[in-house]
């Protein structure tokens, strides 16, 4: 009998270590350094000339959270670069494919567009117009 309230022991341990360990696993999926979405503009912000963005091309804003782009027609468009899979901020471009940092996912920044999972939620949209040469993006631009 005691080799059997061992065993149960042992379980109930084993049970208690692999707790926090778990944990960790869901925290790692949560926003990195306790930037949600709402890191967003909220307001209408002014990112840099409108040259920046070239005719085919993107522009990431890391400092405002968004990623402005220009079809080959000419037509701006804006995204939040708050990943829509863990709510982590994404500093890099590459053409125009945006990296997230925290799990790898994909988005296209002419689009906002998922490319590569593990985020299956499009980038939300921001309002964006140029004004005297300047682009303002968020609500009210």
């Amino acid at each position: 009998m005691s080799a059997r309230r061992s065993a149960s022991r042992r379980t109930v341990l084993r049970g208690a270590a692999v707790a926090p360990v778990a944990g960790l696993g869901l925290a790692a999926c949560s926003a990195v350094g306790g930037t949600t979405s709402d890191a967003t503009p909220t307001a209408p912000v002014e990112l840099g000339a409108e040259s920046e963005v070239a005719q085919g091309g993107a522009q990431l804003y890391k400092n405002h959270n968004v990623v402005v782009s220009r079809d080959a027609q000419g037509t701006l468009k804006a995204y939040s670069t708050i990943c829509t899979h863990g709510g982590c901020p994404i500093n890099k471009l590459e053409g125009t494919t945006l990296i997230c940092p925290c799990h790898g996912s994909e988005f296209d920044a002419m689009t906002g567009k998922v490319v590569q999972a593990p985020a299956t939620v499009p980038l939300p949209e921001l309002p964006v117009k140029a004004s005297g040469g300047k682009l303002i993006a968020g609500p009210g631009a």
